[in-house]
């Protein structure tokens, strides 16, 4: 479980920082619009919305603008240093929010399948191997909400997606080789119907701009851009338009050296039928 987030007057840092962002607006004479505020700062009126409304988390570089702009001496700087959205639990809850409303997703995953791909036999070999002692009634209920981000993918009106996964994504067996093979024949058939453009990055790439593991960019109509990053019982949503810069450099760079959609579809389809050999093969023994 997350740790309980500190209070301020009975609510939550973020709550605390949206309540105050609409009172010192308002508060202004003449009272100050959103839309005024927006223009004022170079976002859109709905993006003051959404951070009066926490559907957004507030940016240290706008916070700083919009005190300029409202003379409040600071405050709203100081608000953000007291919110802490660095917990995977929070921040994956933020991160699923910000999915659904993206208009694009680019993401490059080093060692397995990114969520929204997996098939639910390989989602459950991952959470087994993570967790496992898990139950039978666990498991169900991790599955059931994996499949439900990987409605995504099927949704004709859901975001652009763009995944680029290392090699190693494709070798590695999850659960049984039967599994993995059927898990890389639906990442196939996923390019086949044209639902996202899939790339992969050989080992022969050697170093990269991402070797060290999960990135997932996002883009919006009305607000900045945002960056998700995970490891090992962690994740964190990084919103400083410098540093989301410098990961999107990291990502085109990645992209660049990645091979082409149709041989990395000729090659998913190779390490399929690797797995589906070995998994036939009188030698193979089954994978925990």
């Amino acid at each position: 479980m997350p740790a309980p987030e500190v209070s301020l007057g009975g609510m939550t840092p973020r709550e605390f920082y949206a309540s105050e962002l609409k009172r010192l607006r308002e508060a202004m004479v003449p009272r100050m619009s959103q839309e005024k505020l927006a223009a004022l700062v170079f976002v859109s009126a709905g993006y003051i919305g959404q951070l009066e409304t926490m559907a957004r988390v507030p940016q240290l570089d706008l916070s700083r603008r919009i005190d300029e702009v409202l003379k409040t001496g600071g405050v709203l700087e100081r608000l953000h240093s007291l919110l802490d959205f660095s917990r995977f639990p929070d921040y994956f809850k933020h991160a699923k929010e910000h999915e659904s409303q993206a208009l694009s997703i680019s993401e490059f995953a080093a060692l397995i399948v990114p969520g929204v791909l997996q098939t639910p036999e390989y989602a459950r070999a991952i959470f087994i191997g993570a967790e496992p002692t898990r139950t039978d009634e666990q498991l169900t209920e991790l599955v059931a909400a994996r499949m439900e981000r990987a409605r995504i993918v099927a949704d004709p009106a859901g975001p652009e997606l763009w995944f680029i996964l290392d090699e190693a994504v494709l070798r590695r067996v999850v659960g049984t080789r039967g599994t993995s093979a059927a898990q890389l024949r639906h990442i196939a058939d996923v390019i086949k119907r044209r639902r996202a453009v899939i790339q992969v990055i050989t080992y022969e790439a050697g170093a990269h701009a991402l070797l060290e593991g999960l990135m997932c960019l996002m883009t919006f109509a009305e607000a900045p851009p945002l960056v998700y990053t995970e490891g090992p019982h962690a994740g964190q949503l990084l919103d400083d338009s410098q540093l989301v810069a410098r990961c999107r450099r990291a990502y085109d760079l990645v992209r660049a050296v990645a091979l082409s959609p149709e041989a990395s579809l000729a090659l998913i389809l190779s390490a399929a039928e690797e797995h589906e050999h070995a998994q036939s093969s009188p030698a193979a023994r089954p994978m925990a």
